[in-house]
């Protein structure tokens, strides 16, 4: 099992200097036979997930910060492979070499491509603050069990998580395109059930200042009408 230096090694061991200009925001994919490898970098969060066709592996992610020296402070927030590195920090060398990023670490290199430069009126980091049940909107307050999403320019990733206790409840990922007031994603990888993948689904979307008003129907027909709010 990799350790927690290592696994943060294989995801920045070339992340520039980190200035706004130079650090690589966006999403990186890359392939290692039928294995994907999808890495999400917002302005304070990372997500890193592998998976086959119709088969989740794994996934990990959390914050990162800028440092002295090129150096990059990681905090861990979830890791599907070990729990135990959850709330872990560490500092990593970084460096960026004309907008190519190649990581790293025990001896393993990998190259990733740019999907996208990380701009969108979505994206950022969001965490579920409401939930409408039985015509009432339901608040939820900030606590260490917590459903997040990621998005870049293109790519969205959910992550329902405890902070505390590093347990793992699901997470889900792929496509989406925002347009004209009609949020569409598509599913890559889905945790909870394979056979989901591949699956569209398109909601009512509209964001008004730091929030985010998300309705529609589940892939099971089931009402959905959220709010998710902007977080750093």
């Amino acid at each position: 099992m990799k350790t927690l230096s290592v696994m943060l090694a294989l995801c920045f061991s070339l992340l520039g200097k980190l200035t706004a200009q130079q650090a690589p925001i966006g999403a990186w994919k890359s392939t290692n036979g039928d294995v994907t490898s999808i890495l999400l970098i917002t302005p304070t969060w990372f997500t890193v997930t592998d998976y086959k066709e119709k088969e989740f592996l794994s996934s990990y992610g959390g914050t990162w910060k800028g440092g002295e020296n090129g150096e990059v402070a990681i905090t861990m927030y979830y890791n599907t492979s070990d729990k135990s590195q959850v709330g872990q920090t560490s500092k990593v060398p970084v460096s960026m070499d004309n907008g190519r990023l190649t990581t790293s670490g025990g001896g393993v290199s990998q190259e990733w491509t740019k999907i996208d430069d990380g701009e969108g009126p979505l994206a950022g980091n969001w965490r579920i603050t409401s939930r409408e049940q039985d015509g009432k909107m339901n608040s939820i307050p900030l606590a260490a069990r917590r459903t997040l999403k990621i998005l870049t320019g293109t790519r969205f990733q959910w992550v329902a998580i405890n902070t505390e206790t590093g347990e793992f409840f699901g997470s889900g990922g792929g496509t989406y395109t925002f347009k004209d007031g009609t949020y569409t994603e598509k599913l890559e990888f889905f945790s909870r059930d394979n056979s989901r993948v591949g699956a569209s689904l398109s909601f009512k979307g509209k964001v008004e200042g730091d929030n985010w008003d998300h309705s529609g129907l589940s892939s099971k027909g089931d009402p959905i009408h959220e709010i998710w709010t902007r977080t750093e």
